[in-house]
């Protein structure tokens, strides 16, 4: 973003954390990233809070997290039936979730969250309005110190 009209200080996103893909069988998405394209496997975990299961590889030093909903009612599993499987949001690694939504609902851009949520592995996690951002749901992540 240029330094015209509006411009506001950068927020405090550090690094792209990981790109979120929606699965149908986690299992079977984990064969084809591993095995298929040789992507790097840590596990697989479980957020209750956001009903998915997460499998976290990575393609170098870019992470992939495969999400597959648990329930028909979870938002992945609603995504999978409204959309069908793919890209599902891109995530960056922040420092200070609720400074970013303050920052971000200060300049007129809508997230979903009025306060940090609970997020995989210890982080808590801020996202922003898919129309705020083109289309794109985009997620904030406040990794712990």
């Amino acid at each position: 973003m240029g330094r015209g009209h509006g411009y506001t200080p950068a927020s405090m996103i550090k690094q792209l954390h990981h790109i979120g893909i929606a699965v149908e069988d986690l299992d079977e998405a984990v064969r084809r990233y591993r095995d298929g394209l040789g992507l790097r496997f840590e596990g697989i975990s479980e957020v209750p809070s956001e009903r998915v299961r997460v499998a976290i590889l990575f393609a170098g030093e870019t992470r992939i997290e495969l999400l597959e909903g648990v329930g028909e009612d979870s938002p992945i599993s609603k995504f999978v039936a409204k959309r069908g499987p793919g890209i599902h949001h891109l995530a960056f690694e922040i420092t200070d979730g609720q400074a970013e939504i303050d920052r971000l609902t200060g300049i007129g851009i809508q997230v979903l969250d009025q306060k940090p949520r609970p997020g995989a592995h210890g982080t808590k996690v801020v996202f922003v309005h898919p129309k705020a951002m083109g289309g794109v749901l985009t997620e904030l992540v406040e990794v712990p110190k």
